[in-house]
């Protein structure tokens, strides 16, 4: 990245999104009891999870008893089981592999090329791990609003979304805000650096602005007169002193 703040910053958001993930995959407040009609039993609360049900009296105390058979559950809850413990482990994993490409941590050192890859395959690993909550809780509330308008169910069998749900969509939208940070934010930094290396390829050169043309003195250099030069051919001119 090419701010370091924003590394924090994704960190910061996809750890809310994990405490989340898992506080949601442990709650039995996925579906709740509907008081609605002429149920008058107003003081038992029924709560039914990924892992139990629990009954509530008078907002006093919570009775919770495990599921016993995992064979026994439905298909949709065993799906769910497996997508929210999926998004917790990837969501760990993104954590902590993001942590050691951040630029505030000395794991890898002088290699920023490597640094941009590890953050964003723990970005990738981040909006898996979206995905997976979002499946199971906007599933599971599809199944709760089309039972509770079903008009051949009575009215002690119908449910209303419980708070499990909702902390589940609130955790899917901050692993997916800290994942495309991590992913996108070192997409568009990988760019500019190409174009950084292929103007710092010459580190010493400097522009000079143009001068304009100034004319030039000729300067005339002195000619040199000719020697005569000697021949190989023998003179037919003879010269006698006279006696």
């Amino acid at each position: 990245m090419a701010n370091s703040a924003l590394e924090i910053v994704a960190l910061l958001l996809t750890l809310i999104g994990l405490i989340g993930a898992a506080a949601s995959t442990g709650m039995p407040m996925w579906r709740v009891t509907a008081f609605i009609g002429e149920n008058i039993i107003v003081f038992e609360t029924r709560y039914e999870g990924l892992w139990m049900n629990c009954y509530r009296q008078a907002n006093i105390r919570m009775q919770c008893k495990v599921y016993d058979s995992l064979l026994a559950l439905t298909p949709d809850l065993q799906a769910a089981r497996g997508l929210m413990c999926c998004a917790v482990a990837l969501a760990g994993l993104g954590l902590m592999i993001s942590m050691v490409g951040m630029q505030c941590t000395s794991c890898i050192q002088n290699n920023d090329r490597a640094k941009r890859v590890v953050l964003i395959a723990a970005g990738i690993m981040i909006l898996m791990a979206c995905l997976c909550v979002l499946i199971p809780v906007s599933w599971t509330g599809h199944a709760i609003i089309r039972d509770f308008y079903n008009p051949l169910l009575i009215d002690a069998q119908r449910r209303e979304l419980g708070e499990a749900l909702y902390i589940g969509w609130v955790a899917a939208a901050f692993l997916f805000v800290g994942g495309c940070m991590f992913t996108c934010c070192n997409l568009e930094s990988d760019d500019k650096g190409s174009e950084r290396y292929v103007y710092t390829r010459t580190p010493n050169y400097m522009a000079y602005p143009p001068r304009p043309l100034e004319p030039q003195q000729l300067v005339v250099l002195p000619q040199q007169q000719p020697q005569p030069m000697l021949s190989r051919q023998p003179s037919t001119n003879y010269s006698y002193n006279s006696r």
